[in-house]
């Protein structure tokens, strides 16, 4: 387990935190609970390596949490980037409250113009460079547009300008059905009933997130990426530098749609070879060296 994080101080909205669902953490890695509005938002650090560079904030997409950057925030690290991701609120072990009203972009965006307050407090920074991943994307565009001030910058990580109508329909359907583990176990069926130690601690990972992860999360994330509007004249106007990047086989968010984003924002634009819709997995160097080279000129 990792030790407490020396950002840390007594009295501080940030406190040590555990890992979730068995997962074993980078030691380069500590979790921390953040005391947000909401509740408890749970969170993960990297402290920069050498010299510091500046601090970073990933939002994590649909159906994720702080774990989807577990791996990827030490190689920010050794490049001197303070790097930090939170789970959004009813992901995981982040605080669910109940009801899908609770669930609207307005709350999620708020929640990430909050947590990028709160850390950058912690750390001495004004602002924060921001990144949203997917369905994060979409919160964190949201959260640049709500409080461009609290940001140095905002990079849409595998995401679009707006949702599409049927997207995600059948997802939220199973969950009204099911709850978030029937989503799961509709998609794994052969996990079904298989003890933990039978299976790949990935997946028993993901099982435990799917049965932690707030129902009202699902059916409201659904309906944002249907029905999100296309915001991209609002974010131009916040005149924060942004950067549109995405795998070159990403295979969720539709790649032309995010290209033309870019150019109508003006934008920094990077594919990420060999990466798909997660490349922080899938192309975790690559995706690292586009994303420092876009900090270090902001």
């Amino acid at each position: 387990m990792s030790t407490p994080d020396s950002t840390t101080t007594p009295g501080s909205t940030i406190t040590p935190g555990s890992p979730f669902g068995g997962l074993e953490l980078d030691p380069r890695v500590t979790p921390l609970n953040i005391a947000a509005g909401v509740g408890t938002l749970t969170a993960l650090h990297s402290a920069p390596v050498g010299q510091r560079r500046g601090t970073v904030l990933f939002v994590p997409g649909f159906t994720g949490s702080r774990e989807d950057f577990r791996t990827f925030l030490p190689l920010l690290a050794e490049r001197g980037w303070d790097a930090w991701v939170y789970s959004q609120r009813g992901q995981a072990d982040s605080v669910g409250p109940e009801g899908v009203e609770n669930y609207s972009l307005d709350l999620f965006a708020a929640d990430a113009v909050e947590v990028a307050r709160i850390v950058a407090a912690e750390i001495g920074d004004a602002t924060v460079h921001l990144v949203g991943h997917s369905f994060g994307g979409c919160v964190a565009r949201a959260a640049a547009i709500l409080d461009p001030s609290a940001f140095a910058s905002l990079t849409l990580l595998c995401s679009g300008p707006h949702g599409w109508p049927g997207r995600h329909q059948d997802t939220e359907y199973a969950v009204q059905e099911g709850g978030s583990i029937g989503l799961w176990y509709r998609d794994n069926p052969h996990t079904l009933g298989m003890p933990d130690e039978d299976m790949d601690p990935e997946m028993a990972f993901l099982r435990h997130r799917a049965a932690a992860t707030s129902s009202d999360n699902l059916i409201s994330g659904a309906r944002i990426l249907r029905n999100d509007p296309d915001t991209t004249p609002e974010l131009a106007a916040t005149g924060l530098p942004v950067l549109v990047a995405h795998g070159e086989h990403d295979d969720k968010w539709p790649i032309p749609m995010q290209r033309d984003s870019a150019l109508r924002l003006g934008a920094y634009y990077a594919v990420i070879p060999v990466g798909a819709h997660s490349p922080q997995f899938e192309a975790p160097e690559a995706t690292a060296v586009a994303l420092d080279a876009f900090w270090a000129d902001h």
